[in-house]
This record gives C-alpha cells, structure tokens and sequence, in this order.
C-alpha cells in the first residue's frame, strides 16, 4: 500500500469528519485539487507552508484508493507530488496522527512517517 499525506489545521479535518469526506483546504479550492504529499516530501511541506503553525494533523492516505482521481504531477523543483481531484473519501484514510511542533519550532512527526 502507498500513502501520502495531507497536512492538515485540526479544526478543518473535524468539519471533514463531520461531513463524512473532506473538499479540500482554501488553497486547494483554489488550486482546484487537493494537495498531498508523499513521506519524503512532507517534513520540507510541513516547513514552507505550515512553519510556526500548532494543532495540526497529519492525515495518512492509502493512494491505491483514490484511483484516477490522483495524479503525480510536477511541483517544487521539478518533484511530482501527489494530487487528487475531487474529494478525498474519509474510508481512504489509514490514520490521523497529531503533528505538533517541537522545541525548535519544527514539527515533529510520527515515528515511522518519514524516510531515514
């Protein structure tokens, strides 16, 4: 099973669960897909988009669910990052874990996420 990962502000992903399927962060809406990330990728996501930021979580995806939907498209430097368009079905989600920052301002992810 492939996961990636979606960084996300708790109180949006509790309006997700709510809902019972999640439409995406203001910058998804805006770019018209839901941004993911893969392991390797996220701790340099968590950095650039979300530094300094508290009470997020980090939702672990199965990709293999998502079907067509999810598409690897060119981002940052040229690397392909995971995208789906269209809602992310909450039965796609492996885990909800939080990601809170530590002493030195970074996140502190959970052991096993990210790549050695």
């Amino acid at each position: 099973m492939a996961l990636i990962y979606k960084i996300c502000p708790r109180a949006l992903w509790r309006e997700a669960e709510t809902a019972g399927r999640f439409t995406g962060a203001p910058i998804d809406h805006q770019d018209g897909f839901i941004h993911f990330s893969t392991a390797a990728q996220a701790a340099e996501t968590a950095a650039r988009h979300f530094a300094g930021q508290d009470d997020l979580l980090l939702i672990a995806v199965d990709a293999d669910a998502l079907g067509d939907a999810l598409r690897y498209e060119p981002s940052r430097g040229g690397d392909l990052f995971p995208h789906l368009y269209g809602p992310l079905a909450l039965d796609s989600v492996i885990s909800v874990d939080a990601l809170p920052l530590g002493g030195d301002g970074r996140h502190v992810f959970p052991a096993g996420v990210l790549p050695a």
